[in-house]
């Protein structure tokens, strides 16, 4: 009888209904659930169950993955209830709330106690606002609704708040309810905070140790952990120039504290902060200073300052951000925090910590005997130690390493001793028949490094030493291999081998696009490529990592997520045609400046963060063979940093030559992740092959998502020759200039 109930039940679950769209994702959102871990779960492909989440045009599931996915989201939508807000007693009249971005003076000032009431309601109207479909092109996306509270100091009895859609039953961290950072301001003598969501707090310190009191008192701001064994993200405060001068602080630096990087170690306020018992990290008081007292236990008591007008918010990066009102700054650095991470320092300094906190170096172990638990190696991260300088592949690091301490002074490494995987700079002079075309039109890979992050197998720890070895294109190293055999001008594409013209193609293995003359050291990726084409390799040796992983996957699912919603907010959704997919990419950053400047944010945290994994000695006093502070770091990986690349520059190789073997057309340019073509017409369109809207397989796709392409600019085919001509470059690399045409200077290839 069991047997028949249980036929009865799964018939009944093959034809119920499930949830919309929206409320699929919300749920899986809310459990904190990727699309890979529902689709391996489920046994489907990561697009399947994207599909089931598509609000535009969602597919339904059939068969027992529909049972198995209706269980899901009924399990889910118990522990993660759709959001409702609870009537409250009879209280005073709360002002209406409002959008854009008012004065300090239009908003009324919040005390500490009132303002968990009034995020939770900004956070309902928020996730509320934004969980509309974004149009293809719409005006400016609203900012966060800015809400007002009476000045009452406590919370009336018997008030609930409502949590946002998508929060665990309990509504967010009540520690972190303010958000996880702060923009200090003055305004009429008056100290106020400025919070994300439009959140305005009275500040009542005096002094900054009283500020940093405060902020670990009374401000609940910070932000939860990303992993498991993580720790919570430090609050973060930005002090204005009105707030330094309030609190004695300079409001720019000297030219020698600009040097430094800080302020003198005799400054009164660093002295306020001794007396007080705050210590500061040994990069000192800088741009991004850190105020603690040592940790007791898991406690910790610590606050990050980022001071604008010091340079913290460099302009490369956070275009105008250090010039913005302070409700707009917090706005921006909110929206970053809550979909990268907290500000830890620069860009690049926040892209490697992020990929620490999703993958922090330890864990709490099992309880032993007396049931007590124990720091124990984290698996699948990289550790708490760094590598031994002494200990790493000659090959793998940079001049002046110590482990290159006893070449000789003027000795240049060449491409048998050193590993050199960068990015294309590539350019060749366009052919008769490409000049008689009209245009030159670029196209620019989406957060390319990202994608050549993505699935890639990396070391984990230390390399071994290996004489002959085979090739193995699934373990991460570097090999010496002589690939000057491999002839581009017939190479295999998929299983069949095809005919092209080797002489209009960049080398994939060298980041000037020459072909090799001889043995060389590369990363796996460049290797497994060479054997894709069709051509046998057989290493001399290797430097390889029996210890790997795909240790970079959260990273890239965490960024990746960030830039897809960012570009969401800004009109660019995922699943555009084509043609509106451009129409919605011009001018997108103008719909809404402060997003745009997050766009730019999340574009530097991926460069700067995987840059970081071989950072240069930075003066220090360092010289040549001697330590630099960054070896000390288990993130001091230029391994890792180099497979990325030559994966990167791999992908983009593969996408031209099949688009080669498909149109016969060929690259003029290549710059990182920019290709210049010549076409007839200004759209990547007169020379993309669509049929149907459908894009050529494993060449070039014109979308948002991260390895789809997009377009850079389009200059004429008389403006390169002119432009060539004037500097008498042949080869002058277009790709660098092709956005907007300006050619500032003579291209020196650096």
């Amino acid at each position: 009888m069991s047997e028949l109930f249980d036929a009865v039940d799964a018939l009944v679950a093959s034809r119920s209904p499930l949830p919309p769209a929206e409320e699929r994702k919300r749920l899986r959102v809310a459990h904190g659930l990727t699309l890979d871990e529902v689709a391996a779960a489920l046994k489907v492909r990561r697009a399947t169950v994207s599909g089931w989440e598509s609000v535009k045009k969602p597919t339904e599931p059939r068969g027992p993955e529909r049972e198995a996915y209706a269980r899901l989201l009924e399990k889910l939508a118990e522990l993660y209830p759709a959001s409702s807000v609870t009537e409250e007693p009879a209280a005073p009249a709360v002002p209406a709330t409002f959008t854009g971005t008012p004065t300090p003076t239009e908003a009324r000032t919040l005390s500490t106690g009132q303002a968990s009431e009034a995020a939770a309601m900004t956070a309902t109207e928020n996730t509320q606002t934004s969980s509309a479909p974004a149009a293809a092109a719409p005006a400016a996306a609203p900012r966060p609704a800015r809400t007002t509270r009476p000045s009452s100091t406590s919370r009336r009895p018997g008030a609930r708040k409502a949590a946002p859609a998508g929060t665990p039953a309990g509504g967010p961290d009540p520690r972190f309810e303010n958000g996880p950072l702060a923009v200090i301001d003055v305004e009429d003598g008056k100290v106020l905070a400025y919070c994300v969501g439009g959140l305005v707090l009275d500040v009542p310190a005096k002094s900054l140790p009283s500020l940093v009191d405060w902020t670990l008192k009374e401000a609940k701001l910070g932000q939860p952990k990303l992993s498991g064994p993580g720790k919570d993200a430090d609050p973060l405060l930005v002090l204005t120039e009105a707030a330094l001068e309030r609190y004695g602080l300079p409001v720019t630096l000297t030219e020698e504290e600009k040097h430094a990087g800080r302020i003198p170690e005799g400054h009164k306020v660093i002295k306020q902060l001794a007396r007080a018992e705050w210590k500061l990290t040994k990069r000192g008081f800088g741009p991004w200073a850190r105020i603690y007292r040592p940790a007791t236990g898991s406690e910790r008591a610590c606050v990050q300052l980022c001071i604008p007008s010091w340079n913290a918010l460099d302009s490369r990066h956070w275009g105008e951000a250090g010039q913005l009102p302070p409700a707009e700054l917090a706005r921006v650095l909110g929206v970053y925090a809550s979909r990268v991470m907290t500000p830890r320092g620069s860009t690049a300094v926040t892209g490697l910590e992020l990929m620490t906190a999703l993958h922090p170096p330890t864990r709490a172990s099992e309880p032993d005997a007396d049931g007590k638990r124990h720091s124990e190696h984290n698996p699948g991260s990289l550790g708490k130690d760094a590598i031994d300088p002494m200990n790493w592949p000659p090959c793998e690091v940079p001049d002046g390493h110590p482990v290159l301490k006893d070449l000789p002074r003027f000795h240049v490494r060449g491409p048998g001793e050193k590993l050199f995987e960068e990015a294309y700079d590539w350019a060749r002079p366009m052919t008769d028949a490409e000049c008689t075309l009209r245009h030159l039109v670029g196209i620019d890979v989406n957060m390319a490094f990202a994608a050549g992050a993505n699935g890639l197998n990396v070391g984990l720890g230390e390399a071994t030493h290996v004489k002959a070895p085979a090739f193995d294109p699934k373990l991460p190293g570097s090999w010496l291999v002589d690939l000057s055999h491999v002839d581009l001008s017939r190479v295999k594409v998929g299983k069949e081998w095809v005919e092209l013209d080797g002489s209009l193609l960049p080398s994939p293995f060298t980041p000037k696009g020459e072909r090799p003359t001889g043995p060389a050291w590369y990363a796996t990726p460049t290797v497994a490529y060479a054997a894709e084409l069709g051509y046998e390799v057989r290493p001399v040796e290797a430097w390889v990592r029996y210890d790997n992983g795909r240790y970079l996957d959260g990273w890239y699912n965490r960024l990746r997520d960030a830039y897809l919603a960012t570009m969401a907010d800004l009109g660019v959704d995922a699943d555009l045609a084509p043609a509106d997919f451009l129409a919605a990419m011009d001018g997108y950053k103008d719909r809404d400046p402060e997003l745009g400047i997050v766009i730019t944010a999340i574009k530097a945290t991926v460069k700067g963060g995987l840059g970081k994994l071989r950072e240069r000695p930075r003066g220090e006093g360092w010289k040549p063979g001697e330590p630099w502070r960054a070896l000390s770091r288990p993130t001091w990986r230029p391994d890792i940093r180099a497979a990325v690349i030559s994966r990167t520059r791999i992908n983009l190789h593969r996408k031209i030559v099949k688009h080669a073997s498909f149109t016969g057309q060929y690259p003029i340019a290549i710059l990182s992740d920019c290709v210049v073509y010549a076409a007839n017409g200004p759209s990547p369109l007169d020379f993309l092959p669509y049929r149907e809207g459908k894009p050529l397989p494993g060449g070039f796709k014109l979308g948002i998502n991260p390895g789809l392409v997009k377009h850079e600019g389009t200059q004429s085919v008389l403006w390169g020759e002119e432009v060539r001509e004037r500097f008498n470059a042949p080869e002058l690399n277009l790709a660098r200039y092709i956005k907007d045409g300006t050619v500032t200077d003579v291209d020196n290839g650096e």
